[in-house]
Parts: structure tokens; sequence; C-alpha cells
């Protein structure tokens, strides 16, 4: 894999990755959160793409949201509808997005799959999350 790099800032040293070629344009991440004990949960998910960053909603009372609150460090790896892994694992870290985001992520995310446009099937998704991959 070829590191292609974005939002370089110089006087901070952040460089972030661009997302791999792996991730990009598939229809499911698998997304692994981790319990206390460090034991791996795998959930694969729908995203949207935007600015070398992963955006995810669900619905903030599954316990994928609680594991990101506790630690925000996860694996993403391009995985089938039902969770199996098709390619390589990435590290990167999630954090819950305030409720300002929500609209620009969730348009993104209908703009993407268009289940997401029926209202009635996702009201349950409250909470938007990030994933900045590790560089």
């Amino acid at each position: 894999m070829a590191a292609e790099w974005d939002n370089v800032e110089v006087g901070r040293c952040r460089l972030e990755m661009a997302i791999p070629e792996e991730i990009r344009g598939q229809r499911y991440v698998s997304l692994a959160t981790f319990r206390k004990t460090g034991v791996a949960v795998y959930t694969p998910v729908w995203f949207a793409e935007d600015g070398g960053k992963l955006y995810v909603m669900t619905n903030g009372k599954l316990g994928k949201v609680k594991r990101i609150r506790n630690n925000p460090q996860v694996r993403i790896a391009p995985c089938t509808m039902r969770g199996k892994i098709t390619g390589p694992e990435f590290a990167g870290s999630a954090r819950i997005l305030p409720a300002e985001d929500a609209a620009r992520i969730r348009c993104a995310i209908k703009a993407k799959y268009w289940l997401a446009r029926l209202p009635w099937l996702w009201r349950n998704s409250n909470t938007y999350v990030e994933i900045t991959l590790a560089a």
C-alpha cells in the first residue's frame, strides 16, 4: 500500500493518512471496537468518506458507542454485508461527534446508500462517529 498523506500541518507535526485504496468505495467496513478487557468486537457498518476521514451513523444506545467512549482506538477493514473481512485492517481512533455535525454526515450517508433515505428505518440512528486512521 502506498502511503498517501492529507492535511499535513508542519507547525503541529500532525499527519493524517488518506483513506486507503482497500477501504475507498467499499459498501461495508468492519468496525472493531474494544471492550475494557481488550477483546475486539467486530461490527459491519455503513460509512461515508469525507476529507480523509470515515463517518458512521448508529444508535447511541448500542454497545459500540459505549466502547468508543471508553476506548477511542478502533480498527477497520473492508468486509461483506455479513461482516466477513475481505482485506487488511487499519488502526484508527474514533470520536463521537456533536449534534451540529449530524446533518452533514447523514446527508453523506444518504448519498451513498439509498436505504438510508428511508426515515422509518433509521429513526433511532442518533449518534455520529468520526474515524481518523492512524498515520
